[in-house]
């Protein structure tokens, strides 16, 4: 009689409910959050990993809330302390795949150090910071993206502060990953979320979030229907840089100063445009300096995209080779080293 082998199971394909938690949701009514949570959920059940496998983390505000609503394995850290827990979920597991959710104040501020030190070690970990522009939570302090002038509970007369740029900061930090999208336009986070989960290293995703409690308004030129299309230029790797409702607009570099000409009149064409490659790191910081002049419409997309071997491999690698040379020794010796002092 012939022997029969069972086929293994197929296993179940994950839904956008698989990613929802018992959890009620408590954010204020009309918060950008709920957009931002929505699309994660939808987006996640498309990635090639467990459920098991993914893994939240969080420091202190709005955004912080995260891992509550996302039916994953979390935790809910300290301020500014998500980047160090999630490098050493990271280093323990590097097969988990380890998200980031913070915070303009949580991820910049407090947070600052260990943000940026994650970033330049290339560690394979997804940082999503929610910008809006001011502390939420608690309850409408200036932020560390706060633009000059800017009248909150704490800064009463107007914030002195130059603001952070977060995707220049990132780009500064050396991370091999930045890009930038919005609340209010789904396709495009949806489309940035699944970039970032492409990229083997840091990937930090910039979101435009809009606070409707304390900083209502704050990026509605870039984030409206109405307005967005003239305000706001896409970047697509290998396409010249063209905006405007009509496409009658572009962007051409004159050095290394971008500028806006008209593509309708007949003085340029798309040929003399800025053509976008995700692979130049000068490129990227050109564009991302675009966001301090009001003039220019603001980028949106990946602005670098880059190759570089992630920390979390090296030190495996290092790890497997100091075993793989080590001889049988005892607890103590290892205690001792190599160099030891008897003090008499």
């Amino acid at each position: 009689m012939a022997e029969v082998t069972e086929k293994p199971a197929q296993e179940k394909k994950l839904t956008l409910k698989d990613f929802q938690s018992d959890q009620d949701v408590r954010w204020c009514p009309g918060c950008g959050d709920y957009s931002i949570l929505a699309q994660v959920q939808r987006v996640f059940p498309e990635f090639d990993h467990k459920r098991e496998n993914y893994v939240a983390i969080s420091g202190i505000g709005c955004s912080s809330r995260f891992p509550y609503y996302l039916d994953v394995f979390g935790l809910h850290g300290i301020h500014g302390r998500a980047p160090a827990i999630a490098s050493g979920v990271k280093l323990a597991n590097p097969d988990l795949n380890v998200w980031v959710f913070t915070g303009d104040g949580d991820g910049l501020s407090i947070g600052g150090n260990h943000l940026i030190h994650m970033l330049r070690r290339n560690l394979d970990i997804k940082i999503v910071l929610f910008n809006n522009e001011i502390y939420g939570l608690t309850k409408g302090q200036y932020s560390p993206t706060s633009v000059i002038g800017q009248v909150t509970k704490s800064t009463p007369g107007g914030s002195l502060d130059y603001p952070f740029i977060p995707v220049t900061l990132a780009l500064g930090a050396e991370t091999t990953f930045v890009a930038r999208t919005m609340d209010r336009d789904p396709k495009h986070l949806q489309e940035m979320i699944r970039r970032a989960e492409q990229h083997r290293g840091s990937a930090f995703l910039e979101i435009y979030q809009n606070c409707n409690v304390f900083n209502d308004g704050a990026f509605f030129q870039f984030t409206e229907k109405e307005s967005r299309a003239d305000n706001v230029v896409y970047l697509e790797h290998g396409k010249p840089l063209v905006f405007g409702k009509a496409k009658d607009k572009g962007i051409r570099v004159n050095g290394f100063t971008p500028e806006v000409v008209s593509i309708a009149d007949g003085s340029h064409s798309v040929s003399d445009l800025l053509v976008h490659n995700e692979e130049d790191t000068t490129l990227a910081a050109i564009l991302a300096d675009m966001t301090r002049n009001p003039g220019l419409p603001r980028p949106m997309g990946v602005f670098l995209a880059d190759k570089r071997e992630t920390y979390d491999a090296a030190l495996t690698r290092q790890v497997a080779k100091a075993r793989a040379g080590a001889a049988d020794t005892d607890l103590q010796a290892l205690l001792d080293g190599e160099e030891t002092w008897v003090i008499q």
